[in-house]
This record gives structure tokens, C-alpha cells and sequence, in this order.
């Protein structure tokens, strides 16, 4: 059964965003697929409150222009068939606006039907599939319809593995004293039968090629992997220089973990649902070094508007230790702002529907600067929904996550992003 994630049934204290009675002209219904109880809820749990936070803080705020947000938010467990059904009964009975969605395998089975229904869905999946909003050919000459009424705020999943590999390609692998001596290899640890982990593996190894990397044989990891032996044993005999990991943060961490205890001396890049606080917690001294993407500040981090990002979460889920808060909530955070400000530009523009918010909405911003320090200024243009092109690479190390390097991609391969990298 699904069940509606509010504080009765759930008992997390998630706000749904409206208080009290309000007439229908000044309520905007939204609304929110999350994944509360399945293979993905080791980081799903947490955006799911950040959802319900920050909608709580638009609202305080003001709202969209004096009206409110009624969050309906549900959990789908991550299931493909949940999602559908959970998204035709938010479209034809709750009659939302938007929808805040979450995973690549549902929003990317969703998108002709949201393209269809004209309803914008800004999701947790950061597939490069959908920052296409108009049809286009991939380079083996296969057509791929548009996907306009997809967005998120963060950079996409293979501008994200392109940024880092490059990063550990400058920072690490030049270090090395075989550098200039023989081609590095890549290895991909990731689950094949999910859209979102399958998503990057494309693009990372056409842009290991594009550095002179070797790639060797990928090495199916579940998303729900507590022992990966089997896995590193056979990375082990390809010999590689770094693994991409891109999973989440369970089975990412199990994974290390296992190359650390089978004495694979391997660097470890992650992509950025693998990479966060519980990272060090899980797979201890065996993080040490690993590399990862953050679009987003950390929790708690001394960044602007993240003291109320903090306060709301202690406010409205006080039975969450603070300590177990991750930067999901931040990236919550960051979907919803960017949702808020497009439907202010749409109410302003004299209509909030799908068209008008997509148009006058999210496709007006040219270099928009959210409150939320730490994420980069924001463009949408009618024919690329890629936000940005900085990719933040991180590196944990004694016990801190640090910046390694900030790459531009558009700046740094500037021919290629123009023409080649849009929708993959």
C-alpha cells in the first residue's frame, strides 16, 4: 500500500507545508516522490525531510507571492510501477503544479508523460538524459525525443563523472611516478540493472579515453551490497589505478571497505549519491583519499542560509539526531529553491501552470544565484537544461572533506560541450 508520508504514519515530523485552512485560489499544490523504505533510502530518507524543510521555509517566507505550497509527498519504495501510479494520482486528483521527483529508472520512465501532461518535474536524478529539452541524435545516430519539462539544479551525472575523473586525472594521477610512463586504467563498480548507477558509464569512459586512460571490465555491485569480495577480486586482476563507484552510499562504502581488506591499492572516485558524511562513518580508515562530486554545500556547513537549513531541521524533525543529517537535506533544499523561484516568476507572469512555468519560470534564469551558498549560479535556456558546468571534487582526507579541484567543463572543452555532451 502507499502510504502518504505525514507525521501520523510516517512519525519522522515531516511538515507538509500548510497550516491551518487557506482558500483553494491560494494554495499550490506540489508534489513529492521519495524513497523512504527502498534500495535507495540510505540517502532517500534524508532528502525526503530536506523536501518537507525547505517547503516549510518557502512558506514562512511568504510563499509564492503570498500563496502556499500543500506538499503531498509520498514514498514509493523505489519501485518503477509505484512511482506511475503515485504520479497519475498526484496529476488527476491532487491536481499539483509540479512534482519534486526522485529516481533516474521513474523519472526517466515518466518523462513522455510528463512532456505530455506539461507538468515540471524537478528531480533527485541528475541523468544527462533528461537535461536534453529538445530532440536530439547521440553519436551512434540514435534519436532521442526532448525532455523540457525535466530539471534539477545540480550538474548532470556524466558532467559530474567527466569533472571528477579529470580531477583525479590532474591532482592524483600526474603525482604518480608512472605518470607519462603507461596509461592509467578505470574500472567501473556500479548495479547494471539500474538506470541511475548505468546513467554516467557512457560518458566517464569516453572521457577516459579522452585523457589517454585504459578501461578495463565493469563489476556489477548491487545497490544493496554489503559484501562485494567477488567484485574486487575480479578488479583485482585488471589491475586498475582508480575505480568509479556509482552506487549509493551503502554499497559504495562495503565496496571500499572490501578493496581496502583484499589489499587492492586503488584510487576511488564516487559519484554523488555515494559520496557523503556517512561515507568515513561506514567504510572507516578505508575512505582515507577517496574522491567524490558535491554540488551542494555539506550539512552544516558555514555557507549562507545554512543556519536556517539547520534550524528548520531541528524545528520540525527534533527526533533526527543532528549527527545523522547529511547533505541531502541541502540538496533538498537546493531542488525546492530552485522550484520556488520559477513559480514566483510564472505567478508574476500571470499564470501557474506547466508552460508558464517552464517559459517564464525556470527557462528566464540566466546565472541565478539561490540564497543556499555553495551551489553555483543557475541557467536554463529553452535548448539546454544543463544548470552548470563547474564540477566541485571533493576529497576526504584526515577526517575532512576538502575541495580538490573545480573543473569547468564548458570552459575546458568548450567545442565538445557545445556539441557533443548534451542529453548523455
Amino acid at each position: 500500500m502507499i502510504k502518504k508520508l505525514m507525521i501520523i504514519l510516517a512519525g519522522l515530523g515531516l511538515f507538509l507545508g500548510l497550516a491551518g485552512p487557506a482558500a483553494a485560489a491560494d494554495v499550490i499544490p506540489i508534489g513529492s516522490i521519495v524513497d523512504m523504505t527502498g534500495a535507495t533510502s540510505d540517502v532517500g530518507k534524508d532528502y525526503a525531510l530536506g523536501i518537507a524543510e525547505a517547503t516549510a521555509y518557502v512558506n514562512d517566507q511568504g510563499g509564492i507571492n503570498g500563496k502556499k505550497i500543500k506538499l503531498i509527498q509520498q514514498d514509493y519504495g523505489y519501485r518503477i510501477p509505484e512511482a506511475i501510479t503515485i504520479y497519475k494520482r498526484m496529476r488527476n486528483l491532487d491536481k499539483v503544479v509540479a512534482i519534486q521527483g526522485w529516481g533516474t529508472g521513474d523519472t526517466e520512465a515518466l518523462s513522455p508523460t510528463i512532456t505530455k501532461d506539461q507538468i515540471p518535474y524537478i528531480s533527485a536524478s541528475y541523468s544527462a538524459h533528461l537535461t536534453a529539452p529538445k530532440d536530439w541524435t547521440d553519436k551512434e545516430g540514435k534519436k532521442h525525443s526532448g525532455t523540457p519539462y525535466n530539471l534539477f539544479f545540480s550538474s548532470d551525472y556524466s558532467s559530474n563523472a567527466r569533472g571528477a575523473l579529470t580531477a583525479w586525472y590532474d591532482k592524483v594521477w600526474k603525482n604518480n611516478p608512472d605518470f607519462g610512463k603507461r596509461k592509467p586504467k578505470l574500472v567501473c563498480f556500479y548495479h547494471f540493472a539500474h538506470p541511475y548507477c548505468s546513467a554516467p558509464i557512457a560518458a566517464i569512459k569516453d572521457h577516459a579515453q579522452l585523457l589517454g586512460m585504459e578501461v578495463g571490465s565493469d563489476q556489477n555491485v548491487s545497490l544493496v551490497a554489503i559484501d562485494t569480495k567477488s567484485q574486487v577480486l575480479g578488479a583485482k586482476k585488471e589491475k586498475p589505478d582508480v575505480i568509479w563507484h556509482g552506487n549509493t552510499t551503502m554499497s559504495v562504502s562495503a565496496a571500499i571497505r572490501d578493496c581496502f581488506a583484499l589489499g587492492l591499492q586503488v584510487g576511488h572516485i564516487i559519484n554523488n549519491w555515494g559520496f557523503d558524511e556517512n561515507l568515513p562513518r561506514l567504510a572507516q580508515e578505508a575512505a582515507e583519499g577517496a574522491i567524490g562530486i558535491a554540488q551542494c554545500p555539506l550539512y552544516g556547513q558555514d555557507v549562507p542560509l545554512m543556519d536556517q537549513v539547520v534550524a528548520y531541521a531541528k524545528k520540525l524533525n527534533p527526533g533526527v539526531p543532528q549527527e545523522k543529517r547529511l547533505l541531502r537535506t541541502t540538496q533538498a533544499w537546493a531542488n525546492v529553491l530552485l522550484m520556488a523561484e520559477a513559480l514566483k516568476r510564472a505567478d508574476k507572469a500571470g499564470k501557474l501552470d506547466g508552460p508558464t512555468i517552464l517559459k517564464e519560470g525556470f527557462e528566464t534564469m540566466r546565472d541565478w544565484q539561490m540564497a543556499l551558498g555553495g551551489i553555483a549560479p543557475l541557467t536554463y535556456t529553452d535548448s539546454d537544461h544543463r544548470p552548470q558546468s563547474v564540477i566541485n571534487v571533493y576529497q576526504y582526507s584526515k577526517g575532512k572533506f576538502n575541495v580538490l579541484d573545480k573543473v569547468d567543463l564548458k570552459t575546458r572543452w568548450a567545442e565538445k560541450w557545445d556539441k557533443e555532451w548534451l542529453g548523455w
